[in-house]
């Protein structure tokens, strides 16, 4: 099992080339499992934030600072404000995302196959994706259907006096494309939906998407 500092050393992998693309323009939504842990206390308010980076994510300086933007508005919306001095802080926060294609399809395995009552094929949704035609081949219909991509974000809150680890949230989702600042501002805002509380079991959020100005 990954720990979070595993995955937050993971972040600077291929950030700026997820952050680059821009999400579908036909989703106004996105439904992401989140997690949260910490302890936050009970009477402590929201307070300032400063991003931190580790060094290897200061190597990639613009994919980090893409990743930053995208985080930014999550924080906001539950109630911080970023700092104009880092060394005046409330809290620091340390983030990470990556993406990881999936390497086979799931038609790969006949297991999954069904009948429809005409042909062998896959069931997506309402759609049937045809696999066996009459004529003896197997093959996807949709070349999108060919690889689907996992997202996933982590956001770790320090308290910047005494070091103390405070709230830690995670969300995630899959879909056909690597996504966006969008999408990943979206997973960010879905990891902190229940901030301070904390709800460790993964459960599913659904964010609005908003579109970069």
């Amino acid at each position: 099992m990954f720990t979070l500092n595993r995955r937050l050393a993971l972040a600077s992998l291929g950030a700026a080339a997820v952050l680059s693309l821009t999400a579908c323009a036909s989703l106004n939504s996105v439904s992401a499992d989140a997690q949260s842990f910490g302890s936050w206390p009970a009477a402590r308010q929201a307070g300032t934030f400063a991003f931190e980076r580790l060094p290897s994510q200061q190597r990639d300086a613009a994919g980090q600072a893409a990743l930053e933007d995208a985080a930014r508005g999550a924080l906001i919306k539950a109630g911080f404000t970023e700092a104009s001095d880092p060394k005046a802080a409330d809290v620091l926060v340390s983030l990470g995302a990556r993406v990881t294609r999936t390497a086979t399809a799931p038609w790969d395995d006949p297991l999954w196959w069904r009948w429809n009552g005409s042909y062998w094929g896959w069931r997506y949704g309402p759609a049937w994706r045809p696999y066996y035609s009459r004529w003896g081949y197997a093959y996807p219909m949709d070349p999108m259907m060919e690889r689907r991509y996992d997202r996933e974000v982590a956001m770790l809150l320090r308290d910047r006096k005494s070091n103390e680890p405070l709230y830690e949230a995670r969300a995630s989702s899959d879909g056909f494309t690597e996504g966006g600042k969008e999408l990943f501002g979206a997973l960010f805002e879905a990891s902190m939906a229940d901030f301070p509380a904390t709800r460790p079991e993964p459960h599913r959020v659904s964010v609005q998407l908003t579109p970069s100005k």
